[in-house]
């Protein structure tokens, strides 16, 4: 059956913040794919131009890419123009899940629920003010970057100002957003399909770049421990989340349930990690799917347009 999808491509590196992670999931996912009898072979956009693919006879990419350059839409509507069918989000889907404040702004018209925010400019003279709104405690991130790169939690209106310029490195458009207290959740989607939640516990302030990718002391519980009404209350949430921005093919949800058991989206992930720390193989795993067994039906999802 591997033999239909011809040569392949995982499209690893780039040139985001997120490329020591790409490089990380590309190289898994090559593996997996070789050991699975796919003909697949590494390709780093950073290094070369995409009109290779073409030249070189790929017939279909995987993209292992994170961040801007891979996770936005740009890849995606190269590979549409060169007519190679790609796994993961369209260009639309890839480019608004990527925009966590246009994110936001299509959830709350659809009336999905996501935590109260603000976008943050050299402008917002008024910080105390900004924080009365909203409330403490508040999460300043980048609008546009992932991995959780560039984001802290803020206690106090005197770590506002240097939290925002931490996240203006990495983007133009920073949000401030509402602290939600309770259980961190993560919803793969698979072809559609939510995945069984993992719950996430870390002794650190919060679930960041460390905990993600390198932290031993972070906590995957699944099953996530809630009675199965409220997971799938939870699933499915995500699945619309997921839906609404027009997503497709494969990616993760993340959300948070508070202390009422109300559930708060947070952000889509359209191309997650796929490290030996990362969480969509964990849920596949609990669903029975090996690791080679997800990367296959990841590729086989490949799409143009």
């Amino acid at each position: 059956m591997t033999g239909k999808f011809g040569k392949v491509a995982v499209l690893m590196g780039g040139k985001s913040a997120e490329r020591e992670i790409s490089l990380k999931s590309g190289g898994m996912v090559l593996a997996a794919l070789i050991r699975s009898g796919v003909d697949a072979h590494a390709f780093d956009p950073r290094d070369r131009s995409l009109e290779e693919l073409k030249a070189q006879g790929f017939d279909r990419a995987f993209i292992a890419l994170h961040g801007r350059f891979g996770e936005d839409g740009t890849v995606q509507g190269a590979l549409e123009y060169l007519r190679i069918p790609y796994t993961g989000s369209g260009v639309m889907a890839s480019a608004l899940a990527m925009d966590k404040w246009r994110t936001k702004l299509l959830w709350q018209g659809a009336g999905i629920p996501t935590p109260p925010h603000e976008v943050m400019t050299p402008l917002t003279a008024d910080l105390a003010d900004l924080a009365e709104r909203l409330g403490l405690p508040l999460m300043v991130k980048p609008a546009r970057e992932g991995s959780s790169i560039g984001m802290s939690k803020v206690i106090s209106v005197e770590k506002l100002a240097p939290a925002y310029e931490l996240a203006r490195r990495y983007d133009e458009i920073v949000l401030a957003e509402r602290f939600v207290e309770g259980m961190e959740f993560t919803a793969a989607i698979l072809e559609g399909e939510p995945l069984p939640l993992i719950r996430l516990e870390t002794p650190r302030v919060f679930y960041d770049y460390e905990a993600k990718y390198f932290a031993d002391d972070t906590r995957y519980i699944c099953p996530c421990g809630l009675p199965e009404e409220k997971e799938k209350y939870l699933q499915r949430q995500a699945q619309t989340a997921f839906g609404l921005l027009g997503c497709t093919g494969w990616g993760r949800v993340d959300l948070m349930l508070d202390s009422q058991g109300r559930g708060w989206l947070l952000e889509v992930n359209t191309i997650p990690g796929m490290t030996d720390h990362s969480l969509v193989p964990m849920a596949a795993r609990a669903k029975g799917i090996s690791f080679e067994e997800l990367v296959v039906k990841i590729l086989d999802t490949a799409h143009v347009g």
